[in-house]
């Protein structure tokens, strides 16, 4: 039998289009609460920031960093994957994870990938493969905050800025370009 005889059910066609918002949980404020503020995120963001077409000055790379930021945060699928994290962080604090004693959990043995697993995800996610790449930098470097973080929230807040990093550069080079087309444009009218 092939797949494509198989006949599908649709178990879900009265279902509503949107979802209520209404009583929803702010990812950045779960952060917060876990120790872990935006600023802290720009901060480790911007410390191995290098000037680009687009990304000239820290404060333009700031607020680009936010923007991308609050474009990503915006996403439920991401808010879950990174509230897994913090929840496997909250059980390896208690030693409750299942088959990993408190002292690997502690130790952050090397053993133990499903931590990065999950970073990796989270800034593929994010943004694709340069997402990944960004945060395999943030990762080795751990800079300012993600030096500070347990085995599970130093990844999944990494996979969040190497993601909203990636976009914040690529964003940054794109808006640069779109903006010397135009005024190339603009110039080519005067000049014509």
């Amino acid at each position: 039998m092939k797949l494509s005889d198989i006949k599908s059910k649709n178990l879900k066609e009265n279902q509503p289009e949107t979802a209520k918002k209404d009583n929803t949980r702010d990812i950045l404020e779960i952060l917060k609460k876990e120790g872990v503020t935006v600023e802290a995120m720009v901060d480790s963001a911007l410390s191995l920031y290098t000037p680009h077409p687009g990304l000239e000055t820290r404060e333009i790379a700031e607020n680009l960093f936010l923007r991308e930021l609050k474009i990503a945060v915006s996403d439920p699928n991401l808010c879950m994957l990174i509230y897994a994290g913090i929840l496997l962080e909250r059980e390896g604090r208690a030693g409750q994870l299942p088959n990993i004693s408190p002292d690997s959990y502690e130790r952050d043995l090397t053993f133990i990938i499903a931590d990065e697993v999950l970073g990796m995800s989270i800034s593929k996610y994010i943004s694709g493969d340069k997402g990944m790449f960004e945060f395999v930098r943030f990762d080795k470097q751990k800079p300012g905050i993600l030096a500070e973080l347990g085995p599970f929230m130093d990844d999944i807040v990494g996979g969040l800025i190497g993601g909203v990093s990636a976009n914040m550069y690529t964003r940054g080079m794109a808006e640069a370009e779109e903006k010397n087309e135009k005024t190339k444009t603009v110039s080519d009218v005067i000049a014509g």
